[in-house]
Order: structure tokens, then C-alpha cells, then sequence
């Protein structure tokens, strides 16, 4: 497909002309903003953001750690290292690095399979993978994952996530270990469901009524932490019989670990091999995501290779510290946003306030209930699935429903691996079938297209010069089948175009069907362009392009429809003359 500007020319042909340097290309973030003038004003909006985001990371880091199989003080290192380094060399100006809910299953089923000696080499083999894949400039590929691909498995994830944390929450007793796998482990834990403590279930209710109601009424609250601190002072002045981190593990240690390099035999790399392949390929995708959702709460843009090669420092070091695999987390990335951070330094403030609270604070993490902490997994859960994203897909096409139902399955009851390649095979193969029905065969058609009389479709503007002379009214116009293929090179163009003007115009005359993929980037330019005061004018699109922009949130106020192209700029020019008159 093709996206053509208002003066006719190719949109990447510009790109060609001033092609970016390496240097341009993997100057961390942190550069660019010290580049930019970095005062005491700066470093206090920083400051405040890392501490914020470093309250929030506290009890969510040793939960992530506790739910992946390995001790809390681990989710702490990791945290820890991982955040210093992918906000040191990060490609992403407000990217939070650390632990992350979506690599609760993987973590877990390859510490249970090969210990965390053999979790040590995955990771330390996984952050040497995103380091080639940064370096080799394939990040940009990793976007040509289909948007209900993403979202089925976000919720197959967020399932089971929520099964890993019953026990704790229940308060079960299991003779043996829990199984990995989503239906034994069901059926062992309903074996032993008489076993179940009211405490633990009273505990897990209270924290998470106390973090949805903050949410609620306090919303700039750290309400997990204080859910975790009400739940667990209330188990320690009621001695209630539930478990603890100090009972289970012994507590945390006050320091962080002398770095130390896995064991780096044949036979071990050979056997951890697929499970760091698939760390890497979960870590792109979640450290991508969470950058392209601060950049568009921010207006700012990453750079994906760049990004890549932060999280491969990452790893390598969280490996080397003692660690588990590291990421983009979005929800804490969102936090450090809203808290008004300035830039990458927050990210390394609130690794170190995170390494104080440690130092400091360390003893007191041994009263913490694990069933406080399995209720604030089931919040981030549930937070993690797209509820509206799901409805859109579900309304938008039974073929994107399709593909959303399948990953979301086979993540549950298969694999991520499994979930992600089949969604994705599924998603291109339901492409194919779209271009195939899109084709049309006519009868007699004139090899050259017959004039037609000026008012032939009946909604003739009369011709006004400031059509193309105004240069705050752009027209774009994309040509041909609009699919997740392409949706990383039209929204890079639409994003960077699209809050620049004063009125904006998406020609879809020439686009035969775009899928979900596709609607989502145009949302996300109208709320860029909207945000900056841009009207943003769809024109041309046909009825089933309409349906789906619709299903997916593009509707009015949000983007105004026109039938053509000049009656948008008939609206956006007669609407610049009122507000200059």
C-alpha cells in the first residue's frame, strides 16, 4: 500500500533523502534530554515521578517474583538493575523497566523445569538476543504482530495469572508442588479445596477492596502499597494464621548480590535455548507496547531498535545480579507519566529508591501476607485485559474475533509460543482470504477510465484557492489494503504528521478494507491530533471501512466524516476563516 501526501508525493520519499545515522538512531533517550537543557525544575518533576513509581514497583515486584516461582528479593533485583539500565540507554523517554506480570507463566514453567540456575542463562541468552535484534534493526517487525494477536494473548495471560495466585489466596495446602499447566493445575488445587483458610480469603478480599476503592476516591494514591501495608498489619495485630514472606522464605536481604555469570555449558544453553527465545520474543513485544502507549499519552515517539538494545543490557545485567527477565511494564510507565516526569531520569531514581527502601526497609517485607499480595496479582490481572478492546474486536469482524478467541485458547490451555505463532499464521491467512474477496471482475471495463460530468456524484464543491495553499489543512491519502503489515510504517507517518497542523484529512477513498490493526493506528493519530486542537477529518472511506473505524472508537466528536475529500476541506477551510474572523 501507498500514503501520498497533499503535494503527491510518496511519504517515505523524504526518509530517503536524509537517511538517520547510527548515532541518530541509538543516542539513548537520556541524551536527548540532557541535550535539551536539564535544571533543578527538571530533576524535581523527576524526583517526585520516581519515587511514585518506585512505591507502586515495591510490593508489585516481590508478588511478580513470589507468582514466577522464585523469592521475592529476586522481583526487588531485578527491578532494581533493570530499571537503572533500560532507563540508561533506553529508546523510550518514560519507559519503566522491571519485572513484569506477562512473564509470570514463562518464568515459572522454566524455573520449575530447570531451576534458577538454568532461569539465570535464559535470561543472561535472552538479553543477548534483543541485543542482536536492536542492533540488527528488526524492531521494527516485531509490530507486524496483529492487534487481536496482542490482545488475546494480554488476556490469556491475565487467566493465568489469576490460576497462579488461588492457592495463596485460598490459603490451600498441597502435598506436592503445584502443577505448571492451567488444567492440572485446577484440578489439584479443587482436590484440595477443603483445605482452604478463611484468613488467607479475608486477607486477598481486603487488599483488593482497598485498591479498588482507592482507585476510586484517591486515585493519585499508592493504593497498592497500602493495601499491602493495611492487609498485613491487620494479619500481624490479629495473628491471623495465614502466610507471610518471612514464614515461607525467611524474609529479603538487606543488599544486593556480588555479580556472578551463569553457567555457560552446551548442554545447559541447548536445553534453556527455547525458553530464552521466547523471553526474548514476549520481552520485545511488552517493552514495545509499553512505549508506544507512552507515547501516545505523551505525543512523544520512541525508537524501537534503540529500545530493544536497553532491554538486552537489561537482561544481561539483571542475569548477572541475580535477576529474573525484565521489560517495559505499562502500567508503571503510565504511572511515571501521569506523576510528571520529565524524562529517563525518573527511571533511575526510582531504581534507587527502590534499592533504599531494600536497605532500609527490608525486615519488614517478612510480615507481608502472600495472600495480600495474590489479591494485588488479581487486580493487575484484570487490569491487564482490554475489556473494550476485546468488545471492538468482537464487533468489528468475525475473522478478528476469531483470531482474538484462538491466541487467547492456546495461550491458556497450550503456550504463549504456541498461542502467538498460530495467532499470527491465523491473522495473515484471514488477510489473504480479505484481498481475495476484495478483488472485483467487471464486464466490458474501458481500458481507460471515461469522463464523467463534474457533478456526477452529486456533492460538487466549488474549487477556493486556499485548497492547496493553505499549509495548515494536509491531506493524506492511503492507497490499497490496510493491514497489520503495514501498520507500522503508516502509523509512523500519521503520528508524526498528525498533531502538526491545524486540520487534518485522511483520504480513504482508494482503501478497499483495513483491518483492526490498521483502526486501532488511526485512533490512536485522532487522539494525538485531537489532544493538540487538530481536526481530524476521515473522507471517502467506504461503508464497511466506516464500520469498522466505528467499532474500534472512531466515531464523532473524536473524527468528522465526509464523503470527499473537498468537502473536508470545504468544513476545515470555512472553519479556520470563522476562527481568524
Amino acid at each position: 500500500m501507498t500514503m501520498i501526501d497533499n503535494a503527491g508525493a510518496g511519504a517515505g520519499s523524504s526518509t530517503e533523502a536524509a537517511k538517520p545515522s547510527f548515532r541518530d538512531l541509538y543516542t539513548p533517550k537520556l541524551v536527548t534530554v540532557l541535550r535539551e537543557g536539564y535544571g533543578l525544575r527538571f530533576f524535581r518533576a523527576d524526583l517526585i515521578a520516581g519515587l511514585t513509581v518506585a512505591i507502586v514497583a515495591l510490593p508489585l515486584s516481590m508478588g511478580i517474583a513470589i507468582a514466577s516461582g522464585v523469592t521475592p528479593e529476586r522481583g526487588l533485583f531485578t527491578a532494581i538493575v533493570g530499571g537503572v539500565l533500560v532507563s540508561l540507554f533506553g529508546g523510550s523517554r518514560f519507559q519503566i523497566g522491571g519485572p513484569a506480570g506477562a512473564f509470570i507463566v514463562l518464568v515459572a514453567a522454566t524455573a520449575m523445569r530447570h531451576g534458577y540456575e538454568g532461569l539465570m542463562l535464559a535470561t543472561f541468552l535472552a538479553g543477548l538476543f534483543l541485543l542482536v535484534i536492536g542492533y540488527a534493526r528488526l524492531g521494527t517487525y516485531i509490530k507486524f504482530i496483529p492487534y487481536p494477536v496482542t490482545v488475546g494473548f494480554t488476556a490469556g495471560i491475565a487467566v493465568i495469572i489469576t490460576a497462579s495466585q488461588l492457592r495463596d489466596m485460598f490459603g490451600l495446602a498441597l502435598d506436592g508442588a503445584e502443577p505448571g499447566d492451567f488444567v492440572p493445575k485446577l484440578r489439584a488445587l479443587f482436590a484440595v479445596a477443603d483445605t482452604f483458610t478463611p484468613a488467607a480469603v479475608g486477607i486477598a478480599l481486603l487488599t483488593i477492596v482497598v485498591i479498588a476503592g482507592l482507585r476510586r476516591v484517591r486515585p493519585t494514591w499508592p493504593g497498592m502499597l497500602i493495601a499491602i501495608v493495611v492487609a498485613s498489619a491487620a494479619a500481624y495485630l490479629l495473628a491471623l494464621p495465614v502466610e507471610t514472606i518471612g514464614t515461607r522464605f525467611g524474609g529479603i536481604p538487606r543488599t544486593l548480590p556480588w555479580p556472578a555469570l551463569p553457567d555457560f555449558s552446551l548442554d545447559k544453553i541447548r536445553a534453556v535455548l527455547p525458553d530464552a527465545i521466547a523471553f526474548a520474543l514476549l520481552g520485545s513485544i511488552e517493552s514495545l507496547l509499553s512505549a508506544v502507549v507512552a507515547d501516545g499519552m505523551t505525543g512523544r515517539r520512541h525508537r524501537s531498535n534503540c529500545e530493544l538494545v536497553a532491554q538486552g543490557f537489561a537482561n544481561v545485567g539483571s542475569a548477572v545480579f541475580g535477576g529474573i527477565p525484565v521489560t517495559g511494564t505499562i502500567a508503571r510507565t503510565a504511572t511515571n507519566i501521569r506523576a510528571g516526569a520529565h524524562g529517563p531520569v525518573s527511571g533511575m531514581l526510582h531504581a534507587g529508591f527502590l534499592l533504599v527502601f531494600m536497605l532500609v526497609a527490608a525486615p519488614l517485607a517478612s510480615y507481608i501476607p502472600l495472600a495480600a499480595l495474590a489479591g494485588m496479582l488479581a487486580v493487575v490481572a484484570w487490569n491487564m485485559v482490554e475489556k473494550p478492546a476485546i468488545a471492538a474486536l468482537v464487533r468489528s469482524s468475525a475473522g478478528d474475533a476469531l483470531v482474538l478467541a484462538v491466541t487467547f485458547l492456546l495461550v491458556v490451555f497450550r503456550d504463549l509460543t504456541t498461542g502467538i505463532v498460530v495467532g499470527f499464521s491465523l491473522g495473515a491467512v484471514i488477510f489473504i482470504h480479505r484481498m481475495s474477496s476484495a478483488v472485483a471482475v467487471e464486464q466490458h471495463s474501458p481500458p481507460v477510465q471515461e469522463d464523467r460530468p463534474d457533478d456526477a456524484n452529486g456533492q460538487r464543491v466549488a474549487y477556493d484557492p486556499a485548497f492547496g495553499s493553505d499549509p495548515e489543512v494536509v491531506v493524506y491519502r492511503i492507497s490499497g489494503a490496510f493491514f497489520f503489515g503495514a501498520a507500522s510504517m503508516v502509523g509512523t507517518v500519521l503520528d508524526r504528521i498528525a498533531d502538526r497542523h491545524k486540520a487534518f484529512v485522511l483520504d480513504c477513498s482508494a482503501l478497499p478494507f483495513l483491518d483492526s490493526t490498521a483502526a486501532d493506528v488511526i485512533r490512536a493519530a485522532a487522539r494525538k491530533a485531537t489532544r493538540a486542537g487538530v481536526r481530524f477529518f476521515v473522507a471517502g472511506a467506504s461503508p464497511e471501512v466506516r464500520r469498522m473505524l466505528f467499532a474500534h472508537g472512531v466515531r464523532p466528536p473524536l473524527v468528522r466524516f465526509k464523503a470527499t475529500t473537498q468537502a473536508a476541506l470545504a468544513q476545515a477551510h470555512g472553519e479556520r476563516r470563522k476562527a481568524a474572523a
